[in-house]
């Protein structure tokens, strides 16, 4: 790795808590592999219960009259921009880290992902400092007037937990709006891909944020997960992941009422009407379908085509599947890298033989790949809504393209699934399509585009995608609550 003047980007392997870097408390360790390559790159504190203790410790006693509760919104705000320069600095480093950590081309991670991070700590810098209140007009009491006003308060301490397709991008999602109102964080990256965040722990410390704000444990998730919704002294949780880990987490917090955000992934959309400019609308499908090979919660994985187009549209995602050069995430000739994990590989081929199984028409990919390391071939099937690949989520490159006749089956198949994270419509008749966009139960719509994602807008999904939003300023009320004081005058 290593920038230009030769700062020292060295892997970080121990748990970052209370401002230093210290292995878990009983030494164990785990396994992080290239998917590229199938090498371990490193072996990384495990944390235990008994880190995410001293974590949440160290984060309540800054947030609990330590030297961060004592800095107002101008100073956190100067930290946020300090910490996005150096983010924007080590921007090459952390993208080549990211690449051999989870798989993803570092193109990728250096164009989307780094700079999605920069941006995002950049905008909530700009909240830090205008979190305000209210005052409130309200009627005498005890024959005396009254003076009634809302003051914005943070939570307290943050328990965040970050998925593996994304690990960078996620350290701004959850971290940067909780920072700008005042909270202080705990933060366990996926396990699959922990070594950009404990790389960014660097940078926190570096940007000057008082020991303690931002802790790393990293760890297995059925050890960390559970020890952090259930630590007395982290006021609320934000986790992306599974559906089924989600909903093990979510009980565990309605025991203690604690509030949580849920990200669970999606099973998207992507309605084409018979009017779409296939020239312009055939690049966007395949980006949203298979950019950072299909491990991403908004992809397009359903591509409900207006019968009249149906031939075009499944004969060109045929034509982008198998254009696709597998390899390396850090080889510049690679335009498809591997999968994170042996296990996400294992899911897709389940699924492709599932596909098989039910039906489905194979039109491009299906075969295993003869590359060392985690690549599964991009996969197009054909068929309709009831089937398995085109229900339930693959978490690969896998898409199926489905015929639909009129917009209002268009609209009903769009809607005939437990997901409600995204969606996208591509149609020259843009009036219309705000018309069908408010008929889609979903969190978010793009109109002839694909991943339009902005720390300024809100992101979050309805029925089965989760609760809760990140982002814009939907992100800062997760974080926050009014408090209400009143007097007699």
């Amino acid at each position: 790795m290593g920038n230009s003047d030769d700062r020292d980007t060295g892997l970080q392997v121990n748990l970052y808590i209370d401002g230093k870097f210290v292995p878990s408390s009983n030494g164990e360790t785990f396994s992080v592999v290239n998917p590229s390559t199938g090498a371990t790159i490193a072996s990384v504190a495990a944390a235990q219960p008994a880190d995410v203790d001293r974590a949440a410790d160290a984060a309540y006693r800054q947030f609990n009259g330590g030297e961060w509760s004592r800095l107002d919104g101008a100073a956190r705000r100067k930290l946020l921009l300090s910490l996005a320069d150096l983010v924007e600095r080590d921007a090459e480093s952390l993208a080549r880290l990211e690449s051999m950590d989870n798989g993803k081309l570092y193109g990728f991670a250096l164009h989307v992902d780094v700079p999605n991070l920069v941006e995002t700590l950049r905008y909530f810098a700009g909240w830090a400092d205008k979190l305000h209140g209210q005052s409130i007009p309200t009627q005498a009491a005890f024959g005396r007037p009254t003076l009634t006003y809302t003051v914005r308060e943070p939570l307290g301490v943050i328990g965040a937990l970050g998925a593996y397709n994304a690990p960078s991008m996620y350290v701004g999602w959850k971290c940067a709006p909780a920072l700008a109102a005042g909270n202080t964080v705990v933060y366990k990256p996926a396990e699959e891909a922990p070594l950009t965040t404990l790389y960014l722990a660097k940078l926190f410390d570096e940007a000057g944020f008082p020991p303690g704000v931002f802790n790393v444990v990293s760890g297995l998730g059925p050890v960390v997960g559970p020890a952090i919704v259930r630590h007395p002294k982290i006021a609320k949780v934000s986790y992306t992941g599974s559906g089924a880990v989600g909903r093990l987490l979510a009980v565990e917090a309605a025991q203690i009422l604690k509030p949580m955000t849920l990200e669970l992934g999606g099973k998207a959309p992507a309605i084409v009407l018979e009017d779409a400019p296939l020239d312009q609308t055939l690049p966007m499908l395949a980006m949203g379908l298979f950019a950072n090979q299909g491990q991403i919660c908004a992809a397009s994985t359903r591509i409900l085509v207006h019968r009249s187009r149906e031939a075009e549209v499944t004969e060109g995602l045929a034509q982008a599947a198998c254009a696709f050069r597998l390899g390396d995430a850090l080889d510049p000739e690679s335009t498809m890298g591997p999968l994170t994990t042996l296990r996400a590989v294992e899911r897709v081929r389940k699924y492709v033989e599932a596909g098989k199984q039910q039906g489905a028409k194979l039109v491009a990919g299906g075969e295993s790949s003869p590359l060392a390391g985690h690549y599964v071939q991009p996969t197009v099937f054909a068929g309709h809504n009831e089937m398995a690949v085109a229900q339930e989520e693959i978490f690969g490159p896998v898409g199926i393209v489905i015929p639909f006749d009129t917009h209002e089956d268009a609209i009903r198949i769009a809607n005939a699934t437990k997901y409600g994270l995204s969606a996208g419509i591509f149609t020259r008749d843009i009036s219309h399509a705000h018309l069908l966009a408010r008929q889609i139960h979903t969190g978010t719509v793009w109109i002839n585009g694909f991943g339009l994602l902005d720390p300024r807008t809100p992101w979050g999904g309805v029925k089965e995608s989760g609760y809760g939003r990140e982002n814009g300023t939907s992100g800062l009320d997760d974080v926050t609550y009014d408090k209400v004081i009143g007097a007699l005058l």
